[in-house]
């Protein structure tokens, strides 16, 4: 699935000029296979979840490939909330992301 990233310049862009940018915090182990991730701020253009994730896979190419399935829905093991509230569309990803919220990517856990 293509994500949205034709706009992706233009919103950055204007995103910038206007000062208003959401954050991506994850976990650790994400940092294993992406480490131009770690250590730094990460903050991209206000949109859907499905953007905002295109706009990590711009600074991280094949990020998406690790969090999303073949259909572009989010994988089973990893879990996404905006602040404190879950993504609640996990297969479309239009949850729409606030200019001043956080985005947290973290790994689904199970077992007992």
């Amino acid at each position: 699935m293509a994500m949205p990233c034709e706009q992706f310049a233009a919103d950055l862009f204007s995103a910038i000029w206007l000062n208003t940018m959401p954050s991506v915090k994850m976990t650790q182990h994400l940092y294993r296979y992406f480490p131009i991730l770690e250590n730094r701020t990460i903050t991209v253009p206000v949109g859907s979840v499905a953007e905002i994730l295109c706009a990590i896979n711009e600074i991280a190419p094949g990020f998406t490939d690790y969090v999303l399935d073949e259909q572009g829905a989010l994988r089973r093991h990893v879990n996404l909330s905006i602040n404190e509230t879950m993504v609640i569309d996990k297969q479309t990803l239009s949850d729409r992301v606030p200019d001043d919220g956080t985005v947290y990517i973290f790994q689904a856990l199970s077992g007992g």
